[in-house]
């Protein structure tokens, strides 16, 4: 099809559809900008004839109609991607949003867990060949590994590897990647699978799911941050900030703290772009001048 023949629905139905076929973009990713580009071609009946000025005037619109900070940014993601896409197939003679500014979030630094409240939920996890032992694993896999709570439910015990420390890992975008396996994880890996412990919760059913509730299925999302919460409140610790994705945030954080390198974290967590990574950065300084401001006796500003 010419590039005069293609009207706005056609343009964006084949940027989706690249989207959803060659890029794996999830089904909500997907959604949401199918709505933000069909505001955009309300506003701009020829998206082909789209130039920066007319970019420029619906972005200034979105944001006098009040929209926030991440509504605006995520519309803007959609229409560079799009017209990335337009230029690459050769539909546009350039690319209008090359002169955009980058737009920014505001979105809030993630939240980190302290190293002293993790331990202290570990260590207050009892080791009892059941329940117990399960949940100390799922603290230590997600703050080991850093995986998301969708990458943890979706691993089977055949993507466990002993012999050489290593998981594999199914991310988004069905995108697999090998996470070590640390001294503390590993020590709980193999209390629960090799001290039949796994076994016992299956109660006889089957599943390749390497974490099970007590009935022996596949726990879920849910069944996670629930167990988190519980565990938390019985160590009383604040449960408000305790559950999974806070795991991940601590792990890279602490890892930059530390002293880790930012690719080594953007691999480990597998983040596609590294600015996604660079936040941790902010947020490991922003620890470490909370904690500066808080010890040095000349720093405090007390007399």
């Amino acid at each position: 099809m010419a590039s005069a023949d293609l009207g706005n629905d056609d343009v964006i139905d084949q940027y989706l559809l690249m989207l959803t076929v060659s890029k794996g973009r999830a089904l909500k990713t997907i959604e949401s900008y199918a709505s933000d580009l069909r505001a955009l071609s309300e506003a701009r009946p020829d998206l082909l004839s789209v130039t920066s000025d007319n970019l420029e005037q619906f972005f200034s619109q979105l944001r006098a109609e009040g929209r926030s900070p991440a509504t605006v940014a995520r519309s803007m993601s959609a229409t560079r991607g799009l017209f990335q896409f337009l230029y690459e197939e050769g539909f546009v003679p350039s690319d209008p949003t090359s002169a955009l500014p980058v737009s920014t979030r505001g979105r809030s630094l993630p939240k980190a867990l302290s190293e002293g409240v993790i331990n202290e939920l570990i260590s207050s996890i009892p080791l009892d060949h059941g329940l117990g032992t399960r949940d100390r694993l799922m603290v230590e896999f997600l703050y080991g590994t850093g995986c998301r709570v969708s990458e943890m439910i979706d691993t089977d015990v055949h993507d466990i590897d002993l012999d050489e420390d290593l998981i594999r890992v199914t991310g988004k975008g069905s995108k697999q990647r090998l996470v070590p396996i640390g001294r503390h994880l590993r020590t709980a890996l193999v209390a629960y699978l090799s001290g039949g412990v796994r076994e016992k919760l299956l109660h006889g059913k089957r599943t390749m799911k390497l974490f099970v509730n007590s009935r022996g299925e596949p726990l879920g999302r849910h069944g996670v941050n629930e167990i988190l919460r519980r565990r938390a409140v019985a160590a009383g610790l604040d449960a408000r900030g305790i559950h999974a994705h806070a795991f991940r945030h601590s792990c890279a954080t602490h890892m930059i703290a530390h002293g880790a390198d930012i690719r080594v974290v953007q691999e480990l967590l597998g983040h596609s772009s590294i600015a996604t990574t660079q936040r941790y950065t902010s947020v490991a300084l922003a620890t470490l001048r909370d904690a500066y401001g808080s010890a040095h006796p000349r720093a405090s500003g007390v007399a």
